[in-house]
């Protein structure tokens, strides 16, 4: 025990013959008769060690009615992690804006797929949500519980509707925050973002135009987009430098649309400006000045493109790889691309291209489908531009005992407890609280544009 809090390690197995470990992480340790457990799971490729305590802030009076469990699921953290041994962090770039650029993303991503088959092939098949879906019924009754409750994000919310499906009966409150379609997981995620991306980009230009003496990127939003898409192409001719030395980064046309998906997840007045700063930065840089990034800058440059997250971005594609089918021709990605690209020449390169899942197997099981009996609350924000709001809406179509708590007026992803919206966490909490779910699909609006 540390800190006020006790790690358990069940080890359930990998696969049919194939030990492995799993940390059910920080328990809170105040398991009293009348508390209630609750899992708590964020996104894959990240260990939830600290989960707990931040969600504890969230709960306020209602925490004291749950055991707090943060949940490293198989392959993450300190439930056995796997490295693939990148030479960057993730495995998500753009084609670029041509066929040169599109083919040596084909040669790079083929490239991940075989470090991935040569370091943890065998591990592969088992990184999929049924997988985890069965360890989280493990660590359930590690815990001595017959029911446990839930709340996921983002991805997480595919292995909530997941394990409610495989063991109906061992669920009592669920939360699925920023939820996704389970019809759009695995490699298919990226593209079904498009549109929400594409208006996302269109938001933060109309930001920064309005602060165009700021950050001089353009008055209106047509000249910001301009702007961000001639860098672009600037860095097609020349990779951009950024910062000097051994710390150096070069950033092409496939990687400069990777900072800019970076910078659109929300739409705080931090967010906003961290991404005008970074595009002016960028835009000094293709004009063949020497620019130094900012250390938030240059802490995201390392995490995307540095080899020393390579295992989060190895967990994080071996879970896509397994949740979905990918079409294994580099061809069928090229005609998509194109077919895009004339409407959204910026993201359709990005959610278009061939990706590691090009080049491995087949998934070993089927996805899961969602089980209509689940009883959970779902939350959207109507400008999320990873988990498009109609993939909630769809979701709640599936599952009609549950309800959709809709946040208007937000372009972002994540918001129970960390968006600030005193009216989603109120809901949550008092579902939470009482079991009940509201008797209506609530709508909150979010705060004032500043």
């Amino acid at each position: 025990m540390h800190g006020g809090h006790r790690a358990a390690r069940p080890r359930p197995p990998v696969g049919a013959h194939r030990p492995g470990g799993l940390v059910a992480d920080r328990r809170e340790r105040c398991p009293a008769p009348d508390r209630r457990p609750a899992a708590e799971r964020r996104r894959p490729g990240r260990p939830s060690l600290g989960a707990p305590v931040r969600v504890r802030a969230a709960l306020g009076e209602t925490a004291g009615r749950y055991d707090l469990v943060g949940v490293d699921l198989r392959f993450v953290g300190r439930s056995g992690a796997i490295d693939c041994g990148w030479p960057v962090g993730f495995s998500v770039a753009s084609a670029g804006v041509g066929r040169a650029a599109f083919d040596r993303q084909v040669v790079f991503q083929r490239d991940l797929a075989a470090r991935c088959r040569s370091a943890v092939g065998d591990l592969l098949p088992y990184a999929g949500t049924r997988d985890s879906a069965r360890d989280l019924d493990v660590i359930r009754g590690a815990l001595g519980e017959r029911r446990i409750s839930y709340l996921g994000v983002s991805y997480s919310t595919y292995l909530g509707t997941a394990y409610a499906r495989l063991f109906p009966g061992r669920v009592d409150r669920v939360v699925l925050d920023s939820a996704l379609d389970p019809r759009r997981v695995g490699p298919a995620l990226l593209p079904d973002q498009l549109p929400e991306l594409e208006r996302a980009f269109g938001d933060w230009a109309d930001w920064a135009a309005a602060r165009d003496a700021e950050w001089g990127l353009g008055r209106t939003r047509a000249e910001v987009e301009a702007g961000v898409w001639a860098t672009v192409r600037a860095a097609a001719v020349r990779p951009l430098v950024v910062g000097g030395g051994p710390e150096a980064v070069m950033l092409d046309d496939t990687r400069v649309p990777v900072l800019v998906y970076a910078g659109l997840a929300g739409d705080s007045e931090a967010e906003r400006a961290a991404l005008a700063e970074q595009l002016a930065m960028l835009g000094r840089a293709a004009a063949g000045l020497p620019v130094t990034p900012s250390d938030a800058t240059a802490a995201l440059l390392r995490f995307l493109f540095g080899a020393q997250s390579s295992p989060s971005g190895s967990v994080s594609q071996a879970i896509l790889c397994a949740d979905g089918a990918a079409s294994h021709d580099p061809e069928e990605y090229w005609r998509r691309i194109e077919a895009r690209r004339a409407e959204h020449p910026l993201f359709a390169p990005l959610v278009e291209n061939v990706t590691p899942c090009t080049f491995g197997d087949r998934p070993r099981e089927a996805p899961v489908e969602v089980g209509r009996d689940t009883r959970a609350l779902i939350l959207s924000a109507t400008g999320d531009p990873r988990a498009p709001h109609r993939g909630a809406v769809a979701l709640r179509a599936m599952l009609p005992g549950s309800r959709l708590v809709t946040l208007e007026g937000a372009d972002r992803h994540g918001l129970y407890g960390s968006y600030g919206n005193a009216c989603v966490d109120g809901v949550v909490n008092s579902y939470l609280a009482d079991g009940r779910l509201p008797r209506t699909d609530p709508t909150c609006t979010a705060r004032p544009a500043p």
